[in-house]
């Protein structure tokens, strides 16, 4: 499944895996929310309520399209977040992964706290 995510300044499309977690935001689809930033991370609100997987992942690489379980949020990282050690992409705990942005992952530096954000399906 190919997602689109947008925000005033600018927008990507990322590649999702088939997973429960990527299957119950698909169902929801399409969401808007308000972008939280966290570092070089940008997380925001799904209203999608999942348990965390079994493969969940603390690090990650840069541009994974990761679930936040304990806030029911995604969470985009590009960077370094300030729990990480270096230039890892180091999330709050562990979260469900779910695939990988398209392209460079650090247009979401334009994301700013409190934009609108809006997920929907990639048109074809």
């Amino acid at each position: 499944m190919q997602i689109r995510i947008s925000w005033p300044a600018g927008h990507l499309t990322a590649t999702l895996d088939e997973t429960p977690t990527s299957q119950a935001i698909g169902k929801v689809l399409p969401l808007v929310s308000t972008a939280n930033t966290w570092g070089e991370e940008v997380y925001f609100d799904t209203g999608v309520d999942v348990p965390r997987e079994p493969d969940a992942q603390q690090v990650v690489e840069p541009g994974t399209v990761a679930f936040w379980t304990d806030g029911d949020a995604l969470a985009l990282p590009y960077g370094p977040t300030p729990i990480s050690r270096g230039d890892e992409c180091r999330l709050a705990s562990p979260c469900n992964l779910l695939g990988r942005i398209d392209g460079d992952p650090g247009v979401l530096a334009t994301v700013r706290s409190g934009d609108p954000i809006r997920v929907e399906l990639a048109a074809d």
